[in-house]
């Protein structure tokens, strides 16, 4: 990891450590309980995966697109040009080890755009406009989300969420 010693550097810790409490949480629900879904309306755990891979592979690759903007097409097409078709029945391992290299290959992607291009402007879904580095944070914030979500779909298996483990000095 470089020095904190830019906005940019910091934004990048913060969204390496969102990602890494997304492994983290993944990785605490059996292989064999990937399919699990609290209610038939919401996401799979491994549907949950793939969608915080397809998010982040977007964020970057808008981002640090010198001509990025949110609203030159949908987000299902966004996501079809940064992440292709990543399918979610794949067994744990996969997307755990699709997890650890798209989160490294965005956040490279971010550092080489730079910090002065993650500070230029750029339109968002709703249409206004924010700086890159403003967007990225919510990038991280909606990956936070997601890993409450996972951290809760653990606690529904029966099982202590990795931060809980990790506060209370287990493995």
């Amino acid at each position: 990891m470089s020095e904190l010693n830019t906005l940019l550097e910091e934004a990048l810790e913060a969204w390496e450590y969102a990602r890494e409490g997304v492994i983290a949480e993944a990785g605490s629900v059996p292989a064999d309980r990937f399919d699990f879904r609290p209610a038939p309306e919401s996401r799979s755990v491994a549907e949950l995966v793939v969608h915080i891979i397809e998010s982040g592979e977007m964020m970057a690759g808008e981002l640090s697109r010198p001509d990025g903007d949110f609203t030159r097409q949908s987000y299902a097409d966004h996501v079809r040009e940064h992440a292709g078709r990543i399918p979610a029945d794949q067994p744990k391992e996969a997307l755990l080890a699709l997890l650890r290299r798209t989160g490294e290959g965005g956040r490279r992607r971010i550092r080489e755009a730079g910090e002065i291009a993650m500070l230029q402007r750029i339109r968002r879904f709703d249409g206004l406009e924010g700086t890159r580095l403003a967007w990225m944070n919510h990038g991280i914030d909606h990956e936070m989300y997601h890993c409450g979500q996972l951290a809760l779909y653990v606690r529904l298996l029966g099982r202590v969420p990795a931060l809980t483990r990790r506060i209370r000095g287990e493995s």
